[in-house]
């Protein structure tokens, strides 16, 4: 008798305690606060590289805090620019150690800060910021602003606009960002003009976007404008995508009481939490890959760790070195990747990402995968 009472104090603890944690994870629905929504104004095309593109491949740097960096915001567009050939893309840390991304997989710099300044004293055409946990980093600060000074073109995906935002790149200027921090951005920064209506703004040499998923237009609008509109297209059908249009409902993205008692069944149900191992092998599409594990390890109910054949470190794609969480494949599932087959030209057959939302709705429902959409801000095709 005692087991089963403990058994059922156990389950309703569990279920307060994992109800409190997604509230406090996720917060309050802070988008109640609204931010001004400038219907109807367009935004400005990205800004070019300083040289002409004939003289020169721009200098792009993708930009990690070592601990914990958003994995999408990070690997879509650096993946994106390395297909494109038509930049010098570098993947760089504050330190030369490995990158640790979240919520899952790790993996190794092109350089340092350091490194990257003594090859490229001029600084960069474009520096790419995404979100990462410690946006108030001095380091971090205090570099992003010396490549502004310089004259590079500085982009925060999702919430790398608090790093922007920090490091004063946004005071006068109009700027989006993920939709779970627009009200605390607010008021925190209320000289900056935050909108609600666009997925990514351009202010003169400054560019922010909305949540996660707003890395892949982002990343194909910068394509067009260093290797013009036939490359953007051809990337843009590789990812299944029509366009990459600004136009945006950011009001429409907000926290439910649905979307919090799916966090809590998901977290409690310790029985059916699983491990999936993203199955890191030479040449791999890495930017699929981050997709599919960055929307997997957002349900709580999954882990998702990288792992190599042989625990080395591995070059993907797109010429990132990935480093191995796990001694092998053998550690659980493999993480699925893909639930539709390409088209006969090899092009994805919808977008990628409506693509593994559908391998989320499959494996763990509709609610769940409509939780994911919402944690990446994702405006397109669902499940």
């Amino acid at each position: 008798m005692f087991g089963k009472r403990y058994r059922v104090a156990f389950f309703y603890c569990a279920l307060a305690v994992a109800s409190a944690a997604a509230a406090l994870w996720l917060g309050w629905d802070r988008a109640d606060i609204s931010a001004p929504i400038l219907s109807g104004e367009s935004s400005p095309p990205l800004p070019d590289p300083r040289l002409p593109v004939a003289q020169r491949k721009p200098v792009i740097a993708v930009i990690a805090h070592n601990a914990n960096t958003e994995l999408v915001d990070f690997v879509v567009p650096y993946a994106v620019l390395k297909r494109s050939g038509a930049a010098e893309v570098w993947a760089l840390g504050l330190e030369s150690g490995p990158i640790r991304f979240f919520p899952a997989l790790s993996a190794r710099p092109d350089a340092d800060v350091a490194a990257f300044d003594q090859r490229h004293p001029q600084g960069a055409d474009y520096v790419i910021v995404p979100a990462v946990h410690d946006d108030a980093d001095p380091r971090l600060l205090s570099w992003v602003r010396s490549q502004s000074q310089k004259g590079a073109v500085v982009i925060g995906i999702c919430d790398g606009a608090w790093v922007l935002a920090r490091a004063g790149l946004l005071d006068g200027r109009q700027a989006v960002s993920h939709w779970y921090s627009r009200g605390a951005l607010a008021r925190g920064f209320p000289s900056v003009q935050w909108r609600q209506d666009r997925r990514y703004v351009a202010d003169r040499n400054v560019v922010t976007t909305t949540g996660v998923s707003a890395s892949i237009p982002l990343s194909l609008a910068l394509v067009e404008v260093i290797a013009g509109q036939s490359k953007a297209r051809e990337l843009a059908r590789d990812l299944g995508e029509q366009g990459w249009e600004d136009t945006h409902d950011g009001s429409a993205f907000r926290l439910r009481p649905g979307h919090v008692a799916t966090a809590a069944k998901n977290a409690v149900a310790l029985w059916n939490h699983e491990t999936l191992v993203a199955r890191l092998s030479p040449g791999a599409d890495d930017l699929r890959l981050a997709l599919a594990a960055d929307a997997f390890a957002r349900t709580y109910r999954t882990a998702v760790v990288g792992a190599t054949i042989d625990a080395a470190p591995v070059a993907l794609a797109s010429g990132l070195i990935y480093l191995s969480d796990s001694g092998g494949w053998g550690a659980g599932d493999p993480l699925p990747l893909q639930a539709r087959e390409p088209g006969p030209d090899r092009t994805a057959a919808r977008p990628v990402l409506a693509d593994i939302l559908e391998l989320l709705r499959t494996r763990y429902g509709q609610d769940t995968a409509e939780f994911v959409a919402l944690q990446l801000e994702y405006p397109g095709p669902r499940p």
